[in-house]
């Protein structure tokens, strides 16, 4: 009785419960998860694959076998909204660990790269997240779960794999893909065996869209449009200097902030001829993977295209949780203007971007210390 009460409850707020839990669930993760290379964070990205995986099997199990036939869509459709029958759990528990894999995504691809440059890959993730709230009743058609199911276990594949390998670059960004495929077409093979007469109608259809989502994923990668995880900037800034103490500290000396310059895209900075210009950079690895990044440093020139003036090598180690901290100077060849320094892999993705306007000055303005631990 007790139990039949709680089920109309919930079927009958249904759609609020849903929307406070995705919001809920994404600001915990957005406070919450710290590191991409921890091992609870994977461990709870594969927990959902696979619960979400079982859901899928199940739920198309019980298509098959006549509770929600789909002779036509209304009846699947009634099924789904039903909180008497299976389908309607099935479907909201699918949905709930669906929410929750495109929740961490998001905040981990959002922490890597510039949203400037990343932003086509990032409304996917966006997309792909409303859609978990907004159209819960395509999750009863075969090719829209499973198209969902491989694009969650690529965006997984492309970061775990440099973790376990040590590595970044195409050649992983490629293996990444290619455990994808193969683990989706282990799926279906299960699909195939469980829902035979579902899979057989929709099977054009769905191996079109996963070969429609591989493409279009490899062609962002190689665009640089896919944030470079599991590389992320922990901190970076324009300063006046850089300086390592006795206990490992780096201080900083920057200029003095306003909160209007929080609404700038290049925020004013005032450099004085003869004194160098530092660009500091703490940038996260996971252990083990060390690596070469690149401080390109560009200006605008006056047909408003951007110049490399300096590029500078530099190497980071993996590991620690504030970022591997460094920085590059510049001296010479400073001009008005805006000013913009790309942190960059070796490979030309974009880690993050430093955005200044730069203003001649004849004495330094107003500063401040800045202790980076």
């Amino acid at each position: 009785m007790v139990l039949a009460r709680i089920k109309n409850w919930y079927g009958k707020y249904e759609r609020p419960i849903s929307s406070l839990s995705l919001i809920g669930g994404f600001a915990f993760d957005a406070l919450t998860l710290k590191r991409v290379d921890l091992f609870w964070e994977n461990f709870f990205v594969i927990a959902h694959i696979v619960l979400v995986g079982v859901c899928i099997v199940l739920i198309h199990a019980v298509e098959e076998k006549g509770e929600g036939d789909d002779s036509g869509a209304e009846a699947l459709a009634k099924a789904a909204a039903n909180p008497s029958k299976l389908h309607f759990w099935l479907v909201n528990i699918q949905q709930f660990f669906y929410g929750g894999i495109w929740s961490v995504f998001l905040v981990f691809y959002f922490r890597s790269g510039d949203i400037t440059v990343s932003w086509p890959f990032l409304l996917i993730l966006a997309l792909s997240f409303i859609a978990n709230e907004r159209l819960k009743r395509s999750f009863i058609k075969l090719t829209f779960q499973i198209s969902l199911f491989f694009l969650a276990t690529f965006c997984f594949a492309i970061f775990l794999v440099p973790v376990l390998f040590h590595k970044i670059g195409p050649r992983m960004f490629l293996l990444s893909g290619a455990l994808s495929l193969i683990f989706i077409a282990l799926f279906l093979l299960l699909i195939r065996y469980t829902s035979r007469r579902k899979f057989g109608k929709g099977k054009i259809f769905l191996f079109g869209s996963i070969a429609g989502i591989f493409i279009l994923v490899n062609i962002l990668y190689f665009t640089d449009l896919i944030p470079p995880l599991p590389l992320s900037i922990k901190d970076a800034g324009v300063v006046y200097s850089v300086q390592k103490d006795s206990r490992g500290n780096y201080i900083t000396i920057g200029e003095q902030g306003t909160w209007q310059d929080y609404f700038k895209l290049y925020p004013d900075f005032h450099a004085v001829a003869g004194l160098p210009v530092f660009v500091y950079s703490a940038i996260f690895s996971p252990l083990a993977l060390n690596l070469d990044v690149v401080h390109q440093w560009q200006y605008l020139d006056g047909n408003g295209q951007w110049q490399t003036s300096n590029t500078i090598n530099l190497r980071i180690v993996g590991g620690r949780d504030g970022g591997f901290r460094t920085y590059s100077k510049k001296t010479t060849g400073l001009v008005p203007g805006h000013w913009r320094v790309n942190i960059l892999t070796t490979t030309g993705q974009l880690i993050g971007r430093v955005r200044f306007n730069l203003i001649m000055a004849d004495s330094l303005p107003k500063v401040e210390q800045k202790i980076n631990n």
